[in-house]
């Protein structure tokens, strides 16, 4: 068995007739495989950099350009029986020869595909030549033939398949990629090979079981058209064997246990059941260990030889998703190892437009950032791309719980051919391919379509047409019950559990919140008790680094041209002032609004999560949108297209963390709410204190809090506590052990009677940075240091502090140089509400 890269070498170039400009026509350039023609017409100096100002809107051609990739390789020696070009990811309508010879097409980003090329290779050097037509004349092609449906954008994304957001977004820019966006190579091989291997571990009566479901292609089976897809009529060329081991977690460990199956000659097919005893159970973060155990198959010819190898490391737990009637509604529940887990989840969308720049390394960094918030979940969103296997292993080393959505967004999608057959072929390769990974814990059918077909107007716009709920309601759960019972499926997001139901009913299933950032003030999350709610989010700014990096605007102003280009939400400025106009004063300059818009956010989301916390377990999870960016972008991310993580990340981290305490309005008063996520009790001495800006306190009440692991407590708090004598300049504060404290402010900032912000700030080098140690005079609310401001590298551990009178609050900033004290102390470095 050979297995060649075919990664080096490679030239691009337009397709003569289009509509190239004349810089690019009739070039060619290197390309960089795995990549995409935008990253190698970047690297050749050929266009601008689409992220900085409106360069996007100036390369819309290249999604209406056809293009060419070519490369030169030596043919494998040796003797195979068979040699395939296996190609895991093409963006997207493709067209592949060698040596002029077709061998292949592809028109789904979101499979792989496999050919038989032994025929069209001759000895020594030859010829790869991969043709991307143009995604757009694709799509609009299938649009005219079929009907148009409807969508959230004017871009025809729901007639291909590939990744919708490449078509532009409310937070992304339209950049419509083509390229060999995954490895390709030549594997030849003789006898059979392992077509897949799906492992479904399941766990009862402490014992861990693996049935490793094996499919084998035999050579004369004729060229698979994907991965893993062979033909009928497998030869019989005797049989081979199947072997699979489980060793113990850790680096090195013993193999535990085994087992073998011998598949006969002509068949293709083998299951193997491995069991171990007594196996440490895999959980997500914070609940418990991680322990992942290498699972290796390897497949054998009667003679004993090697022919195949497949390895994945699994977890052991199991997965459920309780959706019973309750008083309340319905459940929609994630239990894992029959423990019922609050979700604090966040959306992930493409960490860039260009995935060849997400390297293992930036994912971790960036799920560094979602442990360190406290984040438990990620929602891989129906509008991105099923993520690497890099993602999914950082997931499972993490604990981080994965939601993953099949591909389809915000749009009606036709189910007729090609279409259905390619979304069956891709969701086959993806449930298969996904199977191993503790982390995923829930497929969904969609992002927002059923919703969408509700209330959206699409029913009378379709006039009968297919939208997509074969898909939703049929296709996908049959898939998913067929390969992977193991894990549950809900047909979309938002989902109430039937067709009977509205899709986004509060009281069934999981809801969108989206209300609150179109049209109301963040408030009304009060008025919802969910569930569970899987997107609800609200807008700011990236951090001021990321904007003068690329955006070259003089003076920045929030509608001056680069900041309304990097603004896609409709009428987002509009929104963004509607939130500060509720609750902070007119800014006073640009400087000011950037601290005002990211604060809204940040503010927005800790009530949201907080409220949603504090009715667990009638409410069981809160997936914010979103953790990440794109590209630089006024968004609603945590954390922004350069990677900077804004005030939100720190408002997350409070609000999801394990030991909350927060201050709720219930029925006409206040009450004190402590949730604890752990698996101890919670006890602790708490006081509740109404107090002036002054620092005078006015009322206080002692408790003893004894919240039960996985549990909550609530304590209505007594009339003196909530009512306040001067609303302007009075809040209550909350203090319980080593939770972080907790406030509540009888009047918004815009109307508070805050003294102007008095303080005393000292600055001292510390090892790679310094320690900014801020001591009040005054009240100081939401204080705030934004390094960023002097080194684009700095960042600072803490955020968002309040602090009473003679109160100090220390910061510690991170950068490659020591940053100037003075300007570290004050404005606009270091800001407060007042």
């Amino acid at each position: 068995m050979i297995r060649q890269s075919l990664h080096e070498g490679w030239l691009l170039r337009a397709v003569a007739g289009g509509q190239a400009p004349p810089q690019v026509a009739g070039r060619s350039v290197p390309a960089s495989v795995p990549g995409c023609v935008h990253t190698d017409l970047l690297a050749a100096g050929l266009i601008p950099d689409p992220y900085l100002d409106d360069n996007e809107t100036a390369l819309a051609w290249i999604g209406r350009t056809d293009w060419v990739y070519e490369t030169t390789f030596d043919a494998p020696t040796g003797d195979a029986d068979r040699v395939d070009l296996v190609c895991a990811g093409l963006d997207t309508v493709a067209t592949l020869a060698v040596n002029g010879v077709e061998v292949g097409r592809a028109e789904n980003m979101h499979r792989g595909y496999r050919f038989a090329v032994a025929d069209a290779l001759r000895p020594g050097a030859n010829t790869l030549t991969v043709r991307f037509d143009s995604p757009y004349r694709y799509a609009e092609a299938h649009r005219d033939r079929l009907g148009d449906r409807p969508n959230a954008y004017p871009e025809p994304f729901h007639f291909i398949r590939k990744t919708a957001c490449n078509f532009g977004w409310d937070w992304g820019p339209t950049l419509v990629t083509a390229g060999i966006w995954q490895e390709i190579g030549l594997h030849a091989w003789s006898t059979a090979r392992l077509a897949t291997v799906r492992p479904l571990v399941t766990v009862a009566d402490g014992v861990g079981r693996v049935e490793v479901v094996v499919e084998i292609e035999r050579p004369a089976a004729g060229p698979a058209t994907a991965e893993g897809t062979a033909t009928a009529g497998q030869a019989a060329d005797g049989p081979v064997t199947v072997r699979a081991t489980v060793a113990g977690p850790g680096a090195g460990a013993e193999v535990v246990a085994e087992a073998e199956a011998v598949v006969a000659a002509g068949e293709r097919t083998a299951a193997l059941t491995v069991e171990v005893r007594d196996p440490a159970l895999w959980w997500p973060r914070g609940y418990g260990d991680q322990p992942l155990h290498p699972l290796d198959v390897t497949l054998h010819a009667a003679d004993g030889r090697k022919l195949d190898a497949w390895s994945r490391r699994i977890g052991f737990r199991t997965v459920r998703l309780d959706t019973a009637p309750d008083a309340h509604g319905s459940a929609f529940t994630l239990v894992v190892n029959d423990v019922p887990v609050f979700v604090r989840g966040a959306n992930w969308i493409p960490d860039d437009a260009f995935p060849d720049r997400v390297t293992r390394a930036r994912l971790a960094h960036r799920f560094d950032q979602a442990v360190g918030a406290n984040i438990n979940l990620l929602r891989v969103w129906g509008g991105g791309r099923y993520e690497s296997e890099d993602f999914y292993e950082l997931a499972d080393s993490l604990g981080l719980l994965v939601q993953q959505d099949f591909l389809f967004a915000c749009a009606a999608y036709p189910e007729e051919e090609p279409f259905r057959s390619e979304v069956e072929a891709e969701a086959r390769e993806q449930v298969t391919r996904l199977a191993a990974h503790p982390s995923l814990v829930l497929w969904t059918g969609n992002n927002e379509n059923i919703w969408a077909w509700h209330d959206w107007g699409w029913q009378e716009r379709l006039a009968g047409r297919t939208w997509g709920r074969g898909y939703y309601l049929e296709l996908l759960p049959a898939i998913v019950a067929e390969l992977d019972p193991t894990r549950p499926y809900w047909p979309g997001s938002p989902w109430s559990g039937s067709e009977d139901v509205h899709p986004n009913d509060p009281a069934r299933g999981s809801m969108h919140i989206w209300d609150v950032w179109n049209t109301d003030d963040y408030t009304r999350y009060r008025e919802y008790v969910p569930r569970f709610v899987a997107e609800f989010g609200y807008q700011a700014p990236p951090a001021y680094a990321t904007l003068r990096r690329a955006i070259s605007d003089d003076p920045l102003a929030p509608d001056s041209p680069g900041m309304a280009h990097h603004q896609k939400a409709i009428d987002g400025d509009a929104k963004l002032r509607r939130g500060l106009d509720a609750h902070l004063p007119p800014p006073a300059d640009f400087a000011e609004w950037h601290y005002f818009t990211q604060l809204n956010q940040a503010r927005a989301i800790q009530l949201g999560v907080e409220h949603f916390r504090s009715h667990r377990p009638v409410c069981m999870g809160a997936i914010v949108w979103q953790l990440n960016d794109c590209w630089p972008v006024t968004s609603w991310a945590a954390v922004d297209g350069d990677g900077r993580r804004k005030p939100l990340w720190y408002a997350l981290r409070r609000a999801y963390a394990d030991r909350l305490l927060t201050v709720q309005p219930r029925d006409g008063g206040l009450a004190l709410v402590a949730v604890n996520e752990t698996g101890q009790p919670w006890r602790a001495p708490a006081t509740v204190t109404r107090v002036t800006a002054d620092g005078e306190p006015r009322a206080k009440s002692a408790y003893d809090l004894d919240v039960p692991a996985y549990g909550k407590v609530e304590l209505a708090l007594p009339a003196d506590l909530a009512r306040p004598e001067e609303p302007r300049r009075e809040l209550l504060v909350a203090e319980a052990g080593d939770a972080r404290r907790a406030f509540w402010f009888f009047a918004e900032d815009r109307d508070a009677d805050w003294p102007a912000a008095e303080y005393d700030a000292t600055v001292e080098e510390v090892d790679g940075g310094q320690r900014v140690r801020v001591t009040a005079r005054t009240f100081l609310r939401d204080l705030t240091l934004f390094p960023d401001r002097l080194d684009p590298a700095a960042e600072v551990d803490e955020a968002l502090v309040t602090l009473l009178p003679g109160e100090s609050a220390t910061f510690t900033v991170r950068a490659a140089r020591p940053l100037p004290a003075a300007a570290l102390t004050a404005r606009p470095v270091l800001r407060t509400v007042n």
